[in-house]
């Protein structure tokens, strides 16, 4: 399942996210700047493969859905950009949990 927004089509059990933006203000009215944010871990999926295949042949479907948003492993996955957006593509066994909305 593909979402329409983007042209990367992912493979088998990978996924395709988008950061989240973190709050840039803290409760107290200070503001961080670029270079002291950490590195964002959640991020909403953009696109899905269709799941891996197992031992046996058969494909397992993916747990996770476009649209789900995830915390994922810190400093996994592969950077990329295109049209100016930047994605990250994740395999499903570096996605920690799913929000629940």
């Amino acid at each position: 399942m593909v979402a329409a927004q983007t042209k990367i089509v992912p493979l088998a059990d990978r996924l395709v996210v988008k950061n989240v933006q973190q709050e840039e203000v803290l409760a107290s009215g200070l503001v961080i700047p670029d270079t002291a944010k950490e590195k964002p871990q959640t991020a909403e999926v953009i696109a899905v493969g269709p799941g891996r295949v197992d031992d046996k042949g058969n494909r397992v479907q993916m747990e996770i859905g476009v649209g789900d948003t995830v915390v994922y492993a810190k400093y996994s996955g592969n950077e990329i950009k295109i049209d100016q957006e930047e994605y990250l593509i994740l395999s499903e066994k570096d996605v920690l949990a799913k929000i629940q909305k």
